[in-house]
């Protein structure tokens, strides 16, 4: 097949096509799916068409993914795409919990709100009007993480669904792969909030675990329970061995049972008598799920609230990678759609965390000022405490928390996307004549001064962050301010690292300007 697209040159694409052909020639001796080459030949580029955003096409070479203008290039090959007649195909893969529970739901609603059919198939879904002409093509393929993140670093699906934060290593094939830094939060977009939760038979006399003995359990050198996992470990697991175990030189042991799938782990760990699993909240059926408890006293349970605040620490983001190239229009529309109130309200309802900042009252938050009190060290003075319930207690706390990767002041990554959801929110006018205060919080240890110190400047970092989202300025109707108080108001214990990393945070605080 031969196909032509457009007929001038470009006099950029002259200098930038003759660039690619230098790098793409030299070594290049495997079969190639495409060849594109410009008028008389003079540029020639070969290789495995993948994408084509409107205006540039990419192939992946021997030599390295390359991107160029389409314009006066002729394409040879059986796999030439028609540019004239283009639809934009949307290829997923990756999670089977993002892929078959909540990817279909949201594509529906897509197709509703542009007044689109959408059909699904088994290669996916097509989005067409009225007229029947496609708009879109979404396919979904379900594979393992480390399957699906092969398949995405070989360019072989353009979005890659994660239950965790790609590890370093990944980071860098990624790189080495043209897709580009995929740890920043326009590449890694956060899709919506899951958990994991331990749990017990029903009548198990159990009712809370702590890190410590759950991660030993996993391990293989705990020994009160029977550990059950799935025969395929999935991106949340692995997310909880990388969080939680590998820094500590711990990693997943040899569960005592291997289940083919979640049905069935659940019914084995429901019908026996010591048995101990980590799954997915909302899929805990008739099982008992476990609270989290520390030696202080504090306990913490996964509930939406906590899970929406990640003050849960087995939070989990839902990842969709992108790659660095420029999408195509109606793909770019698509993914900005996923971070609409209404692809929020179907997040909610599918059962899991949508990522729409809410309301939560200073009156509804008892048990964190209790525990505020009965933990308090003898450097918070209850002069401190009472500056702290007069400053807040006009204002109310939104569900967006910020966090750092750890020993690091960089935001982690669901606390990226909550800087960006809060500036886009800025920008829509939802915060206009408010007041914004960035609340700073710390671990208990050190003395209370520094602390209060460290909490403080984690607040400007929040907000200096926030000022880069939005341009370099505020809205003259949205004023953002920050406060610190330290150690004063613990979430967790500060006995072990992830409750030191979970009492590590900034809160926002909103008020109605005066």
């Amino acid at each position: 097949m031969t196909s032509t697209w457009f007929k001038k040159i470009h006099p950029f694409l002259k200098c930038a096509a003759v660039f690619v052909a230098h790098f793409v020639f030299v070594g290049s001796s495997a079969a190639q799916d495409v060849i594109y080459r410009s008028e008389n030949d003079a540029v020639t580029v070969a290789g495995r068409f993948v994408a084509f955003d409107g205006e540039n096409v990419s192939v992946a070479s021997d030599a390295g993914f390359v991107t160029f203008r389409a314009d006066a290039m002729t394409c040879d090959g059986a796999s030439c795409p028609d540019l004239e007649n283009y639809v934009a195909s949307l290829r997923l893969t990756g999670a089977a919990r993002m892929g078959d529970l909540l990817l279909p739901a949201l594509i529906d609603a897509y197709a509703r709100d542009n007044g689109w059919n959408a059909r699904e198939s088994v290669q996916g879904f097509q989005l067409s009007g009225s007229d029947g002409t496609i708009a879109l093509e979404i396919s979904i393929e379900i594979e393992p993480q480390d399957q699906a993140f092969a398949k995405f670093a070989n360019h072989d699906a353009d979005a890659l669904m994660s239950m965790r934060e790609l590890r370093d290593s990944e980071l860098g094939i990624a790189a080495d792969a043209g897709l580009g830094p995929l740890n920043l939060a326009r590449h890694a977009r956060i899709l919506a909030l899951d958990a994991l939760v331990p749990v017990v038979p029903a009548n198990s006399d159990v009712r809370s675990i702590s890190m410590a003995d759950l991660t030993d359990e996993l391990s293989g050198s705990g020994g009160q329970f029977n550990v059950h996992l799935k025969e395929d470990t999935d991106g949340q697991i692995q997310g909880f061995e990388d969080r939680f175990m590998r820094p500590f030189g711990l990693q997943l042991g040899a569960p005592d049972f291997s289940h083919e799938d979640l049905d069935t782990l659940l019914d084995a760990v429901s019908s026996g008598a010591n048995e101990l699993s980590l799954v997915p909240y909302g899929a805990t059926q008739n099982t008992q799920p476990l609270t989290l408890n520390g030696a202080c006293g504090l306990l913490s349970e996964a509930r939406f609230l906590t899970m929406k605040t990640e003050d849960y620490p087995l939070t989990f983001p839902m990842f969709i990678y992108l790659p660095q190239r420029k999408q195509h229009p109606q793909i770019v529309e698509f993914l900005d759609w996923l971070r609409s109130p209404s692809a929020q309200l179907v997040i909610r309802r599918a059962g899991f965390v949508d990522l729409a900042a809410v309301p939560i009252p200073l009156a509804d938050q008892g048990d964190r000022l209790a525990n505020a009190i009965s933990n308090a060290g003898t450097e918070v003075p209850l002069t401190e405490l009472q500056r702290m319930i007069r400053l807040l207690s006009p204002r109310v706390r939104m569900s967006s928390t910020f966090r750092f990767e750890p020993g690091s002041t960089r935001l982690d990554g669901q606390s990226r996307s909550n800087v960006m959801q809060l500036a886009q929110a800025i920008r829509d006018g939802r915060f206009g004549g408010q007041e914004l205060m960035l609340v700073g919080f710390s671990d208990g240890r050190g003395p209370a001064t520094a602390n209060r110190d460290l909490s403080s400047a984690r607040a400007e970092a929040v907000m200096r962050d926030l000022n880069r989202a939005l341009g370099g300025s505020f809205p003259s109707n949205v004023q953002v301010e920050t406060e610190a108080f330290g150690e004063a108001l613990p979430m967790a214990c500060d006995d072990t690292i992830w409750g030191q990393q979970t009492n590590r945070r900034v809160e926002l605080w909103v008020r109605g300007a005066p």
